[in-house]
Order: C-alpha cells, then structure tokens, then sequence
C-alpha cells in the first residue's frame, strides 16, 4: 500500500525519468526514496525539468515497473512511498482517493464527506486537481455527482480510458460504488 508522508525539511535533490505508456510519454520525479511527482511530460500541468534535476531511471525503477504493470493489466494498486508536498486538506483529500479501489468511483461530493467537510466539494475539487502523482494517487476515480465525467487535468479521453482500463464505462452512466451515493 502507498504510504503518504510530508517531505523533510532540506531534501532538495529532484530525480527524474521518462517512460512510454498508451496515453503518452510519463515524467516521473522522485526524491531518492520517494515518488514525488508523476506527469504527462510537455503537458500543460507538468513541471519543466529543472536545472540541477539529475536523470537516473534506477532511482524511480520501482514506480516506473508499477506503472508498466498496471498499464499492462497486471496491477490493480501500487505499493509505492510517496512524499507529497500540500496543505494538510490536500493531502486529506489525497488520503481519500488512496482509499478509493480499482474500478470503483466517487463523487467529489462523497469524497467531502469522507473527510469530514461536507459542504467543501468545491474544494475537494480544487485538491484532486492539486493532485501530484495521478494515477497512483487515482484522482481518475473522481466523477460529477450524477455519475458523469468532468474535469480532470490530463483530459476527459485520458480519464475515460483510465476508467475503461479498470472496467469503469462511463457510457452507462452507471459508474460503480461500494456504497449508495
């Protein structure tokens, strides 16, 4: 299981590498020990590679293998150390969607409730848009309040075909939930 954790004060050193996937080139970033980032290289929402960050696949092999295999079919959950950097309701709200399992969905309504702060939807959206490391920390899971499919970062094709991929169609309109909405 992923483990959420704030980064220490002083670790500056950004490792990063790129890797294929079906929806395009990934930019991953780590910090040695930890998956801080995972990006859509050249898209708009990613991060420019930054003077003195030091490419070295071997440092983020784990992440990259993890992510080849759920690509693949071959993984349902990650088991990654991740250092998050946000504001303790950020990462509540990352915690929320930690918790969210494959193939299943939630609404950013639901998700406000989970954490305790029913009327912060709008906030709760805001967050998982914040959201540093998709697809691990799986803000694709996150739908409207009537079970349609709205707003996500890297694009409403990138998030059907993730939903697709863990047997979410959002066609129907009928997303599946381990509890009523």
């Amino acid at each position: 299981m992923n483990s959420l954790t704030q980064p220490e004060a002083g670790t500056q050193t950004t490792y990063y590498t790129l890797a294929e996937s079906p929806l395009g080139s990934l930019l991953f970033m780590g910090d040695g020990v930890s998956l801080t980032g995972l990006h859509f290289a050249g898209h708009d929402h990613a991060p420019a590679i930054g003077e003195g960050w030091i490419e070295d696949r071997r440092q983020l092999a784990p992440a990259v293998r993890q992510l080849a295999e759920y690509f693949a079919g071959q993984r349902s959950s990650f088991d990654l150390r991740l250092d998050l950097r946000g504001t303790p309701f950020q990462l509540r709200v990352w915690e929320a969607l930690l918790r969210i399992p494959w193939g299943e969905t939630r609404s950013y309504r639901e998700v406000a409730l989970e954490i305790g702060r029913p009327s912060a939807y709008r906030a709760v959206g805001g967050a998982v848009g914040s959201n540093p490391v998709s697809i691990v920390v799986p803000c694709h899971r996150v739908i409207g309040a009537g079970g349609q499919l709205v707003g996500y970062g890297w694009g409403l094709d990138r998030k059907r075909w993730l939903l697709a991929h863990e047997g979410v169609h959002m066609d129907s309109r009928e997303p599946r939930r381990s509890e009523p909405a």
